[in-house]
């Protein structure tokens, strides 16, 4: 039986692994490794350490779907429609740009819920803290190695980490790609910033008439959520109207602006996460400390060059190294 290494536990590592496990002829064992604690990527969403039942989402806010991928991929959006691990977006986002024919969608369970559907579906072995360091070819196989732990073999491997990541692996790897290839994957850029969620007493009032806000005058921060009205799942917060809940506290997360990240990327996650909470305090004064929070650095944001991207893609899939791609 083939063996299949997904490396990048994030929306395109599950997806790919449900794919892999409908799509084949043939059984095959399939893992995926991520160097991180959980599933998510850039669409985890953190629980509080107080109460797990309170969440936040860190990275993506909402799936916006346009009319092009809603035909495109319309039976991913219908499966995950059905099963309630995406539902129509019906609280209000101030600032939030829409174009004709956009819809969009939360995950009342978190983001990462989708990543988990598709894991689930793959039915692959999960391993987290799998730091890929290097990749070997050794008779045919691809010898993974690991910041811990033995090499393994493989005979299938697919990369879905951001390219910066793939270029700094060690191995045979680095010679399978070409000058060109290389060239063009140096020219990818991401944007970074910081995600702040804070978690909340049960009880916390906080009223404020959006359930997610852009902000364009502030230098730190770029967009505010209260995550339980975003996701509309029976909010803990009193909003005007909204019930109290007595067990649940409430969530709130923060993002900044790219260039705050930017200049900041190097900076103790301590002193960034003060700095958002004297910019936060400007926009929501009076808003209580949180009983916990979770500093995110989003190193890799977004991408901020899509189209060199799949350029590149297109090359590393038409050349002879057709077992060894990173998907989109």
């Amino acid at each position: 039986m083939a063996r299949v290494l997904i490396v990048g536990a994030g929306l395109t590592g599950s997806l790919c692994a449900a794919l892999i496990r409908k799509e084949l002829p043939r059984p095959v064992h399939l893992a995926v490794w991520d160097e991180a604690g959980d599933s998510g990527g850039r669409m985890t969403t953190a629980r509080s350490p107080c109460n797990p039942q309170s969440t936040v989402d860190l990275g993506a806010q909402y799936i916006t779907c346009t009319p092009h991928y809603a035909k495109q991929h319309q039976s991913f959006y219908v499966d995950l429609l059905a099963l309630g691990i995406l539902k129509p977006l019906t609280s209000p986002i101030e600032g939030m740009m829409m174009k004709e024919g956009d819809c969009n969608f939360v995950a009342p369970q978190g983001v990462s819920s989708i990543i988990k559907h598709y894991l689930d579906e793959s039915g692959a072995d999960v391993y987290f803290r799998h730091c890929v360091t290097q990749i070997n070819l050794r008779n045919d196989k691809w010898e993974v190695s690991k910041d811990k732990g033995p090499p393994e073999l493989f005979d299938i491997v697919v990369l879905t980490m951001p390219v910066p990541q793939i270029l700094q692996l060690q191995g045979d790897v680095a010679n399978l790609i070409s000058k060109c290839q290389r060239q063009q994957l140096e020219s990818v850029s991401y944007s970074s910033r910081y995600a702040l969620g804070l978690f909340y007493e049960a009880g916390t009032k906080i009223d404020v008439p959006w359930a997610g806000q852009y902000i364009t005058s502030n230098p730190c921060i770029r967009f505010i959520s209260i995550d339980n009205k975003k996701r509309n799942i029976g909010c803990v917060l009193v909003f005007l109207i909204t019930p109290e809940s007595s067990e649940i506290g409430p969530s709130l997360v923060v993002h900044t602006t790219v260039p705050f990240g930017v200049s900041h990327l190097e900076h103790s996650t301590e002193a960034v996460q003060e700095l958002i909470f004297q910019h936060l305090e400007g926009i929501l004064p009076g808003l209580p400390r949180p009983v916990a929070t979770i500093c995110q650095k989003w190193r890799h944001s977004q991408k901020l060059n899509r189209e060199e991207k799949y350029i590149v893609l297109e090359a590393i899939l038409e050349g002879p190294e057709t077992q060894m791609a990173r998907m989109p």
